[in-house]
């Protein structure tokens, strides 16, 4: 199966006050943490958001909109493993993890994160279009299943998360 990655970058970062994933975490942006641990899981990699993929079929409509750009862009793979820029400790097994699941599927506690097939792109356009464009209601309407890991993944939405995670031992 080819896996393309998407790193999601395109939020307003508004709890941060300031775009996170330029921000620094143990010397290095958070991004810079995602990128490193997503290359090696995926065929290739694509960033969405100001930098990069615009999302689709514009901007202001979520994680799903950068999800939707990723699926149409990518021809030749059979599924997008999306994963957002401000979660610097992704496990270096998750593409394993979900395809043992089956696409289309996404972890329980960031449900942004996941595995989701490239025929799904048609659907995803017409969803985006109606009023419940939460992740949530996206995996609901494809059956997609929720997995959990024994980890949970790590985000950052405030600098007091950023802090706490800068504290932990991993």
């Amino acid at each position: 199966m080819r896996i393309l990655g998407a790193i999601l970058a395109g939020g307003e970062s508004r709890r941060f006050g300031s775009n996170k994933a330029a921000a620094v975490l143990e010397g290095r942006a958070l991004i810079d943490w995602v990128r490193e641990a997503l290359a090696p899981q995926v065929d290739a990699l694509l960033l969405c958001g100001p930098e990069g993929l615009a999302d689709r079929p514009g901007g202001r409509l979520g994680p799903l909109a950068a999800i939707n750009a990723a699926l149409h862009a990518a021809h030749g793979f059979d599924a997008v493993l999306s994963v957002p820029c401000d979660a610097p400790r992704l496990p270096a097994d998750l593409r394993v993890r979900l395809q043992a699941v089956g696409a289309p599927c996404f972890v329980e506690d960031a449900p942004v994160v996941g595995l989701w097939p490239v025929e799904l792109a048609a659907t995803l356009d017409l969803h985006l279009t109606e009023a419940d464009r939460s992740m949530r209601g996206w995996a609901r309407r494809i059956g997609a299943r929720g997995i959990r890991l024994e980890q949970p993944i790590l985000n950052v939405n405030t600098p007091e998360d950023l802090a706490r995670l800068a504290g932990r031992d991993d």
